[in-house]
């Protein structure tokens, strides 16, 4: 059965295969709690059907990013070429070693990406820095893991990265990683009894004047980690009261001459949860 939830500001709208129905409830309270697709599933007839045009208001002018009070988190080196990679923006700094080393490690790289008001949503920007030269989204499945630490959805993440900043020393992490808008969730929250299959497919087309600069495909079965397995070190020390977003990695990663531009368009997609949609741009001067 397929099943998410968006979150708007005029409201929660639950999709229930082809049916969407408004849900009158807190977003943090109601999906941190287990076996959240039964629970859902239970409930659907004491939600009403939201109309197709408060529908079409909903989902485009209102349409929020699927986060409430959670922390956005996120693991590095989780596909094999994305530890090329991280090897190769590191070269210059003498540091490709320490990515090969986490890579083949029992433990994994986590590192704390971002903040609810740092987080843009479908259809909105994202920023690149300043002060970097090279820019790349990364596009990962992002799980939501409630309080408990048990996954009980999905929704796309867009993990952009400085790679010049990251590979000149690997203790500037945080610059290259957090920073404003520097992370994008949505469209949706999909719910799922089950873990998400390793067939599936991640898709990333970057276009540029309206024409294509960028694209890959990916399935998660490259992953070298489990997705349980990434939850369960998250929550080793850590206690979130809503729950958090964990973002698993990537597999696609521009070639070492593509950097993004301001205006550039970036779609991700993920079936069964759809699209996420954002144009770069750089954060506003301070006057």
């Amino acid at each position: 059965m397929l099943m998410k939830l968006f979150k708007t500001s005029g409201g929660i709208v639950l999709q229930v295969e082809n049916n969407f129905l408004l849900v009158d409830d807190d977003w943090d309270a109601l999906i941190n709690r287990d076996d959240l697709f039964s629970f859902l599933q239970k409930q659907t007839n004491a939600y009403r059907s939201v109309d197709q045009k408060d529908l079409n208001l909903l989902l485009t002018e209102k349409l929020q990013a699927p986060i409430g009070k959670q922390e956005v988190w996120a693991a590095g080196v989780t596909y094999l070429r994305s530890r090329d990679a991280r090897m190769e923006e590191a070269k210059t700094g003498g540091n490709a070693d320490f990515y090969e080393k986490v890579y083949e490690a029992e433990r994994p790289e986590l590192f704390f990406k971002a903040l609810p008001h740092r987080v843009a949503a479908h259809n909105e920007e994202v920023y690149i820095r300043r002060d970097s030269k090279w820019n790349v989204p990364e596009p990962e499945l992002t799980l939501y893991i409630n309080a408990n630490g048990n996954i009980q959805g999905y929704t796309i993440g867009n993990d952009m990265s400085s790679r010049d900043i990251e590979g000149e020393n690997p203790l500037y992490l945080p610059q290259a990683k957090v920073y404003e808008r520097s992370t994008a969730l949505g469209p949706c929250l999909y719910i799922s009894r089950d873990l998400i299959p390793k067939e599936t497919p991640i898709h990333i087309l970057i276009e540029r004047e309206n024409k294509k600069v960028f694209s890959d495909q990916i399935t998660l079965a490259r992953m070298k980690r489990s997705l349980t397995e990434l939850a369960v070190y998250l929550f080793r020390e850590c206690d979130f009261q809503y729950g958090c977003f964990l973002m698993t990695g990537t597999g696609m990663v521009p070639p070492s001459d593509f950097t993004l531009h301001p205006g550039d368009r970036v779609t991700i997609t993920i079936d069964p949860i759809g699209s996420l949609i954002n144009t770069v741009a750089m954060r506003p001067m301070r006057k």
